[in-house]
């Protein structure tokens, strides 16, 4: 048990464990907890955007060979978008097969409309100007402006271009590189320092939600949510599964391997806790850096596995609910829609509502109101969506690697194995592929 209790996995269990008992016990006080788990949030998002600049420029500028680059970013965009249809598709069947939503009988014209307010404008933003203006809003009013609201994919575009040009300086452009890969070094340790903070971030977030919402509260519209959590698993097993095994790997190998970060995302209900040590343990299992710097933070925003199951999944639950019949016309335009909507939704405020808001907009017939149903149950959902999108490119990330000849497969079959730990290995200088600096060390 004080082995247990040591490693941050221990800690972040029993912290769950003593949220939901503060959160049963001592509601009101629960309530007050809250900035504890959005302090750490804040604390881990703080550093994402130089991060995700530092490892990009870092893994461009040390593979020297920009068509490699390239070819990992038109492939991880061709495993996104495959991926992304079979878990739409996935979403549809269920809700068809299982029917979560008939026998409801929900007038539309009964649910209050206030609710929905505030996601309303911000669906409206989100579609407004379709693919082109969504391909503008890529590139950032100023590099300074990128780094300042902490939008990762125009962060991602600034450091592809300074990576590339690094590259084509050659040796006059080394010296920037060293300071680069310095800061990098700095960022992980800060890191570092942040996770230990991980427990107490759990504590709270788990603490204010059963105070907030009761244990009782899983009972409401509990079929859509039980058919969710299935969905996802049927996703990860056997979807997710399949690509692992095709890579050459064990995904419940890696899945212990991410058990920490995984605790702490089921906690928050947030993938951006663990977009830092997740890439630093990808590294860690001997994927080039390059890689992980490109799927990683692209994939945050372009494949949204579990996110696209939710899209058509509580599609047709709003239409099933409010007695709404749906031709194949409307499923075909379902699919189309979310397999754009779905894209870029990172960062925006209620973007699982907000984007179903969106793909609803584009489907007169099924009554957008209806988007009330899903919100009182929408962060119980919020669990598996967030647990499944980091699983799926942790996946995605593996699976291009080996696709490319990206990755290092005796040292990540170590590591995956548990035979190979940072303590197995001495210090080497900084920037050495072997060694990740500021890597969470393994809890056995």
């Amino acid at each position: 048990m004080p082995r247990f209790a040591k490693s941050l996995f221990g800690q972040v269990v029993i912290a769950l464990v003593l949220g939901v008992a503060v959160g049963l016990f001592f509601p009101a006080f629960a309530a007050k907890l809250q900035p504890l788990g959005d302090g750490f949030i804040k604390l881990i998002k703080m550093i994402i955007p130089v991060l995700v600049f530092c490892v990009v420029v870092h893994g461009i500028a040390g593979a020297g060979d920009l068509k490699r680059v390239g070819r990992v970013g038109v492939k991880a965009l061709v495993y996104f978008e495959v991926l992304t249809t079979i878990a739409l598709g996935l979403g549809l069947v269920l809700a068809f097969v299982f029917k979560p939503g008939v026998g409801m009988n929900v007038d539309p014209g009964k649910l209050d409309p206030s609710a929905m307010a505030s996601y309303a404008s911000n669906a409206d933003k989100l579609t407004h100007g379709g693919t082109v203006d969504f391909l503008m809003k890529l590139i950032p009013t100023s590099v300074v402006n990128a780094f300042a609201t902490g939008d990762v994919l125009q962060v991602l575009l600034f450091a592809v271009l300074f990576g590339c040009a690094l590259t084509l300086l050659g040796e006059r452009g080394k010296p920037v590189a060293v300071v680069v890969d310095a800061l990098s070094l700095v960022l992980f340790k800060i890191m570092g320092i942040i996770i230990k903070l991980a427990p107490l971030g759990v504590l709270g977030a788990i603490a204010f939600t059963v105070g907030q919402y009761g244990i009782g509260s899983l009972k409401q519209l509990g079929m859509l949510v039980a058919l969710y959590f299935v969905s996802v698993l049927i996703f990860v097993f056997v979807v997710l599964g399949l690509v692992m095994r095709l890579s050459g790997f064990s995904l419940m190998k890696l899945l212990r391997y991410l058990r920490e970060e995984l605790a702490i995302v089921f906690a928050t209900t947030s993938s951006d806790a663990v977009l830092p040590q997740i890439m630093a343990k990808l590294r860690y299992m001997g994927i080039r850096d390059s890689t992980v710097g490109l799927v990683i933070p692209t994939g945050y925003s372009f494949n949204l596995d579990a996110f696209s199951i939710y899209i058509t999944l509580a599609a047709v639950f709003i239409a099933q609910a409010t007695n709404t019949p749906v031709s194949m016309t409307d499923l075909l335009t379902i699919l189309a829609i979310a397999l754009v909507t779905s894209k870029g939704a990172h960062g925006v405020p209620g973007s699982a509502i907000v984007v179903l808001a969106a793909t609803l907009h584009a489907i007169p017939a099924i009554p957008a109101i209806g988007l009330v149903l899903v919100l009182s149950v929408d962060w119980f959902m919020g669990i598996a969506r967030a647990l499944g999108n980091l699983v799926g490119n942790c996946v995605a990330t593996v699976a291009i690697a080996a696709w490319e000849g990206d990755i290092d497969r005796e040292r990540a079959h170590a590591v995956l194995n548990g035979t190979h730990s940072p303590e197995d290995e001495p210090l080497a200088e900084a920037g050495s592929p072997a060694v990740l600096p500021g890597a969470i060390p393994l809890a056995h």
